[in-house]
Formats: C-alpha cells, sequence, structure tokens
C-alpha cells in the first residue's frame, strides 16, 4: 500500500524540476528539491528565452506565476534577423507593439521567479545524488556525496545532460551533435557598443554560411550574449594548441575562422567583454524512450536533451514538470474505500510519460532537422526556409 501522502524528490533545480515542485504544492503536496549547485546564484544561468503560449506559457499559468512572468518579460525580444556573411538581411521578424505571443525572459529571471513561489526549505542546495537503490515497491534511497541519504516513492530526475536518473531508466547518453559554441559578450551594448547593438537589435540575430555561424542574442540589463558556432571537434582548442583562458589568443582562433566575413560582423568576436567559454552542444538519441519503472521517471534535458535549434528545450521542460504535477496531483481527489485521498503514482507517471514522450521525440527531430540546416555547407538557404516554417507555426 502506498502512503497516501508520497515521498516525492526532485533531483535538479532548472525551469522543469523547479515548475513541477511549484504545481505541486499549488496543489498541497509535498515535495523535496535536490541541486548539486550550493546555492541559487552559484553559476550564471545562460542566455535568454521565449516562453510559447503552448508550452512555457502554460506552465506558469497553472503554476500561478503569469502575472509575475509579465512583469520580467521583454515582448520586443521577439525580434529575429537571418543575415549571410556579407551582412545582407536574409530575414526580420518585427513583432507588433502590442504583440505578446513569446515574449522573452532571462533564463536567471524565470529561475528566480519560480524559486520565490517555493515553500521555505523546498529546495536543499549542495545536495549531488551520487547514486539510487531500488529498495522494492517502486521505492529508491538516495545517497548525496555528502552522505545523506532518504528514501521516496517517487524520483523526478529533472537534472539535465548528465543526469544521475537516467542510467536507471535508459542506456542511452548524450552525443556530441558536431557543432560547438563558444560564448562571449558584451555589457552596456547600448551606450559602449552602439554598433554591436544596431546589428542585434532588441531581440536575435544570426548569420550563417557555410557550417559557421555568429550569433547574437538580446538580454536584459543591456546585455547581449554572442555565440560563435561551427562544425568540428569539440577539442578544437586543445587540437590547435589553445588555452582557452588565453582571450586574445582564442580571439585570434576565431577571426581566423571567420576570415572573409564581413567587418561588422566580424565586430562581434573583436570588441566583447570577457574572454570566451567553450560549449560543445550535445543531444540524445532520437527517439529517446525507456520501460516504465516504478518510483522513477525523466523531465526536461534529462529525458529529451537536444541542441538550442528547436527553440522548445525550456519550454518543454516547464511543460514537462506541468504535466507531471497535474498528473500525480489529480488521483489524490480520488477516495479509497475508507474514504481516504488515494495517489497513484504509477498510473499518473504512466499517463505522464504516454504524452511527453511522442512529443519530445517530435521536437528533437525538429532540433536535429535546424542544426543540419543552419550548419549546412548551403547555409544559410536551409535555415531560411526552417526559420519562415518555425514563424508561421508558431
Amino acid at each position: 500500500m502506498q502512503p497516501t501522502t508520497p515521498r516525492i524528490a526532485i533531483i535538479g533545480a532548472g525551469p522543469g524540476g523547479l515548475t513541477c515542485a511549484r504545481v505541486l504544492q499549488r496543489h498541497g503536496m509535498p515535495v523535496t528539491l535536490f541541486d548539486r549547485d550550493t546555492s541559487a546564484g552559484a553559476r550564471p544561468q545562460g542566455g535568454t528565452l521565449d516562453m510559447q503560449p503552448h508550452s512555457g506559457q502554460v506552465a506558469l499559468q497553472e503554476a500561478g506565476l503569469d502575472e509575475g512572468f509579465r512583469a520580467l518579460a521583454r515582448p520586443e525580444g521577439q525580434e529575429m534577423r537571418l543575415l549571410d556573411r556579407t551582412g545582407t538581411v536574409l530575414l526580420q521578424r518585427t513583432p507588433a507593439p502590442d504583440e505578446e505571443q513569446s515574449p522573452e525572459i532571462d533564463r536567471g529571471e524565470l529561475r528566480r521567479l519560480l524559486l520565490d513561489s517555493l515553500a521555505p526549505g523546498t529546495v536543499r542546495w549542495g545536495h549531488y545524488l551520487r547514486t539510487l537503490h531500488p529498495i522494492g515497491d517502486g521505492t529508491h534511497k538516495a545517497e548525496f556525496d555528502d552522505g545523506h541519504t532518504a528514501t521516496f516513492d517517487l524520483v523526478i530526475g529533472a537534472d539535465g545532460a548528465w543526469s544521475r536518473v537516467r542510467p536507471l531508466l535508459s542506456d542511452a547518453t548524450p552525443h556530441y551533435s558536431g557543432v560547438t559554441f563558444v560564448e562571449t559578450g558584451f555589457d552596456d551594448a547600448d551606450t559602449r557598443h552602439p554598433a554591436v547593438a544596431r546589428l542585434v537589435g532588441d531581440g536575435s540575430m544570426m548569420a550563417l554560411s557555410g557550417g559557421k555561424g555568429l550569433i547574437a542574442q538580446r538580454n536584459s540589463g543591456g546585455r547581449i550574449r554572442v555565440y560563435a558556432a561551427f562544425r568540428g571537434s569539440q577539442d578544437w582548442a586543445a587540437e590547435r594548441g589553445l588555452n582557452l583562458d588565453d582571450t586574445e589568443a582564442v580571439r585570434a582562433a576565431l577571426l581566423e575562422t571567420f576570415t572573409g566575413w564581413d567587418g561588422q560582423l566580424l565586430a562581434l568576436l573583436q570588441d566583447n567583454d570577457g574572454g570566451f567559454i567553450n560549449r560543445p552542444l550535445f543531444a540524445l538519441p532520437v527517439p529517446h524512450a525507456w520501460p516504465h519503472t516504478p518510483g522513477l521517471t525523466l523531465l526536461g534535458d534529462a529525458a529529451h536533451l537536444m541542441t538550442p535549434f528547436s527553440g522548445m528545450g525550456a519550454n518543454l521542460a516547464m511543460l514537462d514538470g506541468c504535466e507531471l504535477a497535474r498528473a500525480l496531483a489529480l488521483p489524490r481527489s480520488l477516495k479509497g474505500a475508507g474514504g481516504a485521498p488515494v495517489a497513484d503514482l504509477d498510473a499518473a507517471v504512466r499517463a505522464y510519460e504516454a504524452a511527453m514522450l511522442p512529443r519530445s521525440a517530435k521536437a528533437a527531430e525538429g532540433s536535429a532537422r535546424g542544426l543540419d540546416n543552419a550548419f549546412a555547407h548551403d547555409a544559410p538557404r536551409g535555415a531560411l526556409h526552417h526559420l519562415r516554417h518555425r514563424l508561421r507555426h508558431r
């Protein structure tokens, strides 16, 4: 017999895990969330996200955070530009003044919004999951690197690309996509780097040609985040004898990689603030599925890691978390023989997985096509077609 109040653990305090915890708490279900970071501000959270109406925004509404999201979001961030290597604009989408279909929000601001909505003590920082031990009837004992252990009726792996929960469900591991991003950026761009600010506009800009790209996106506070992207080895820097901490050497190597590109685009590599961060892109096999296993499930990147070219990663993670929480909360409205609430965790997880797995497979297929189009030898031709299709079906 399962307890009437199930013991639920979420591993990973990303958008999906936080959304799941928030929706569970709104339905009166206790949950504990464990994250390996030592605190909420232990590391940067990355760039900006467009919250889409049928996924991320649905999750925020279910979490009761739509008003808070609207106060932080940037509708103007929906602007999109596609250029070629000469700086010629091939596609430009500018949102209408009153359009808020998929407004942008910085990852850090979204995380704070979700964290602030949780009951105090929900997140246990500095807890890295070492292993899970099945102990029967779908329960698992979690062991953390500090020696702490706890037993749960359901463990939800929301712990990203290198999930510690996934190996108990699937033999799949992320593979290198063949494309690497090298990140840099500009601070106070409108004042200190006006030419770059004009090039990027209010949203995102992508220049593509021959398996390479320069991608920039506007963040809040005047920040512009930039990625130099190219096909090649994930160890490209070491193979060229480069130390990634040597900013000028990396800059010279990237400028050589983009030889022949227009000067206004090369300014994204020449005038940046700070150094460069190597970010090779990984993805899980498509489709990725697993045999249903009582007491365990996955959401977000742990379940369906894909490259950024779906435009859906965080949105899907939040929708996953929302739908899983709703499925888990629904059976509590049912009554057992004695009139007490029952929580059929296994049936709830099965229902969630039945909806999530095909949805994520479709998105991952689209992401793989988007990546191939963006970094094809004839780019940006395929990318232009792909973006037009995405915009028509938003």
